[in-house]
């Protein structure tokens, strides 16, 4: 037997009912069938060739990809990085955790489906008397 939660999340109460009454998928009624993160990065939470920062930027290279050939979410990322795109910005299209969403580019950048660019580092320090020039303002309103 399921149950379903206020917030419209199904889950099997346990209590002991016949194997073939029972309900052993956890869905979101709004949503479908959900997929745990893990099982979209084969247990994955870390690239081991590629850092990516969130501001790092992607697009996609090459011919389009054969149907088939690699996961929806993947696809998917490949469609939005025809253009520059910041992989921040893929895992806010996707839905998706930023981990699962770092973990999916980074397999298309190893693949050469994807280049990257990470972000220009600079060393410039922040200018004392204009932080402090912005500290005065605040506690002045």
């Amino acid at each position: 037997m399921s149950s379903t939660a206020d917030d419209g999340v199904a889950w099997y109460t346990g209590r002991g009912e016949d194997r073939a009454e029972r309900d052993d998928t956890w869905y979101d009624e709004a949503a479908g069938p959900l997929v745990r993160p893990y099982a979209l990065t084969g247990g994955r939470t870390d690239s081991t060739r590629v850092q990516l920062d969130l501001i790092t930027f992607v697009v996609a290279v090459g011919a389009p990809v054969e149907p088939g050939r690699l996961p929806p979410e993947q696809v998917r990322i490949l469609e939005l990085s025809r253009r520059p795109i910041s992989v921040v910005e893929l895992g806010a299209r996707l839905r998706l955790p930023i981990v699962v969403t770092k973990v999916l580019v980074a397999d298309l950048i190893d693949s050469g489906l994807l280049v990257h660019r990470a972000p220009a580092m600079t060393d410039l320090t922040p200018d004392r008397q204009i932080i402090q020039a912005v500290l005065n303002g605040l506690r002045s309103l």
